[in-house]
């Protein structure tokens, strides 16, 4: 297929896997970045052989047809809005938006407009997660009863260079990391119907230590940093749903679910590989790698690792080649607008019901993704090999 061109907008930490990762894909051609801080474009530019844009710029340019919107998420709603109206197909960084009715009005806008809208993860298409949705589809662990489902730490302050954003209103463990967990389990389960939680701030402040002006300084914490759910599939399972920065070691696995023929264990949905395990009733765990399937071999580690730390699966604008596939071929895309925003009105009612309490329904409905089979995501890859 022919390379849709792509400007991305926002050039922070993340940027980097992007622009990175972009020109192994089919179908992607990286044209411009842009950030209000103009010296964050330029650096990127250079780096990755793009040209540095103001955002208004980016935005009408003729020759990109994506933008890829990768700011703060206070800005999600206005810079996607501002690229939808500007005709251009978008895919962001999660979550979609802060507000949940916003997120409602781009997919609208998108479907209006007739453009693609697309957001973070695409994880879940990933080899480990289209490996653990085979063994569900087949019916090798039965119907899922039930789960559990963890994200636990200690927060960014001690690697992320200025980490305010994610102790304010907009950010904390739900709404930055429950977007991949959420999500890996509605491509395995199907949409949510409702949940209960508990939501607490363990630490009234967060000091800094990672390395950079912020050393040294204490944020404060405006967000809740645990938040403990129930959360009810409308195919009839709970998953026991936790999600905390406020925890210096744990053992529990990312999720298991509970069959009644088996149990699953999926691996990290941070990240696009990663082994599957499963059992057969009561028998030993099964172990099925994701290796050898493409978007699973182990390819980056993060600077700030310890050396014993393995390599993961980092493959960040799949979600963005399918989309860019879909835009060709006249299809649906997996990574949607739609689904992001069915996982939004999930987060938003977690922390509803840390609030007041009681059960809180989830009123919108999707269909799952789409499966993303071996010979299609082979497709999308441009690189000679994985």
């Amino acid at each position: 297929m022919s390379a849709l061109g792509v400007g991305i907008i926002g050039c922070g930490n993340i940027s980097t896997i992007y622009m990175l990762n972009m020109g192994k894909f089919r179908g992607l051609r990286l044209v411009a970045c842009a950030d209000v801080r103009a010296e964050a474009a330029e650096a990127q530019a250079r780096a990755h052989g793009c040209e540095a844009l103001s955002i208004d710029a980016l935005l009408a340019r003729r020759d990109i047809d994506i933008v890829v919107n990768l700011t703060t998420p206070n800005a999600h709603f206005s810079v996607s809005h501002a690229a939808l109206t500007a005709g251009k197909h978008v895919f962001g960084e999660k979550p979609i938006t802060v507000e949940a009715d916003d997120a409602a009005r781009l997919v609208a806008e998108a479907d209006r407009r007739g453009l693609k809208l697309g957001c973070a993860p695409d994880t879940f298409l990933g080899a480990g997660g289209r490996t653990a949705r085979e063994i569900i589809d087949s019916g090798k662990v039965g119907k899922i009863l039930s789960g559990t489902c963890f994200l636990m730490s200690h927060g960014m302050e001690h690697w992320h260079p200025d980490p305010t954003f994610f102790f304010k209103p907009g950010g904390g463990p739900i709404l930055d990391m429950a977007p991949y967990y959420l999500a890996a389990l509605v491509n395995l389960l199907g949409p949510v119907e409702s949940v209960q939680a508990r939501a607490t701030a363990g630490f009234a402040e967060r000091i800094v230590t990672a390395a950079g002006p912020m050393t040294g300084k204490a944020i404060s914490v405006e967000t809740p940093t645990t938040v403990m759910a129930l959360v009810r599939f409308v195919s009839g399972a709970d998953i026991v749903f936790t999600m905390s920065w406020d925890v210096w070691k744990h053992g529990h696995p990312p999720i298991e679910l509970y069959g009644t023929e088996g149990s699953l264990r999926v691996p990290d949905p941070n990240f696009f590989g990663g082994a599957v395990e499963y059992t057969e009733k009561g028998g030993d765990w099964i172990t099925v790698e994701s290796e050898d399937r493409p978007f699973g071999k182990p390819n980056w580690r993060s600077p700030n690792w310890a050396a014993s730390m393995p390599a993961k699966a980092n493959y960040r604008c799949l979600g963005i080649a399918d989309l860019a596939s879909a835009v060709t071929r006249g299809t649906p895309h997996r990574a949607s607008g739609a689904l992001a925003s069915h996982v939004l009105e999930a987060m938003h009612a977690m922390l509803q019901a840390g609030t007041t309490g009681g059960e809180v329904k989830v009123h919108s409905r999707i269909e799952r993704p789409a499966v993303l089979g071996d010979a299609d995501a082979t497709a999308l890859w441009a690189a000679p090999t994985f």
